[in-house]
């Protein structure tokens, strides 16, 4: 059965078929989760693999091998920049966590973790990037029922972690069927991410 999470630690340290690197649009080595990823994996070997793929769009996707991390690969998801809002941030950032589930099951990922994309040096609201990442989430796993995968949001901040568990909840009371936190978010948003 599919499953969300949120557990402090840092995301390199997920033993998970994939981890999600919060990139930019160049797959360079950069600050933040994405310094992290690339040194954890290995600077060199990383930024030649990127470097072979040659850039993502924003609210896209691509993968790459984890090299010396513990997963298996690194799906390399690019976040909007926040610009207030009014600059199609919200569905830009549901497209980059769905893209990078579909690359996870087109690569057979039965277990992936996510950085909150875009929540650190892009700016995006907190509070805002918990519930664009679980409705994103929540829409993937109920649009591919027939396929299990564990998520596990990994953040190194007590009050990220539980403003995210608190934005989980709130999404679940809207639900009839009561679900634990470790169950799927089961909320009902449409597929267009707005």
């Amino acid at each position: 059965m599919s499953s969300i999470t949120i557990q402090k630690i840092s995301i390199t340290k997920l033993n998970t078929d994939a981890i999600v690197n919060a990139a930019n649009p160049q797959l360079s080595y950069g600050g933040g989760v994405c310094g992290a990823v690339f040194r954890e994996a290995g600077v060199a070997e990383m930024s030649a693999a990127c470097d072979a793929i040659g850039g993502c769009r924003t609210g896209n996707a691509v993968i790459t091998p984890g090299f010396n991390l513990p997963a298996k690969f690194v799906i390399h998801a690019v976040g909007p920049i926040w610009r207030g809002g009014n600059d199609n941030e919200p569905k830009l950032l549901y497209s980059a966590y769905k893209q990078a589930l579909t690359v996870a099951k087109e690569n057979g990922c039965h277990s992936i973790g996510f950085p909150l994309i875009s929540s650190g040096i892009y700016g995006y609201p907190v509070d805002q990037a918990w519930r664009k990442a679980l409705q994103a989430c929540n829409d993937f796993i109920k649009a591919n029922g027939d396929y299990d995968i564990e998520i596990i949001f990994a953040v190194l901040d007590d009050e990220v972690k539980v403003l995210g568990e608190n934005v989980m909840l709130e999404l679940m009371l809207g639900e009839e069927r009561p679900l634990t936190l470790s169950g799927m978010v089961p909320v009902d948003y449409r597929d267009d991410g707005e």
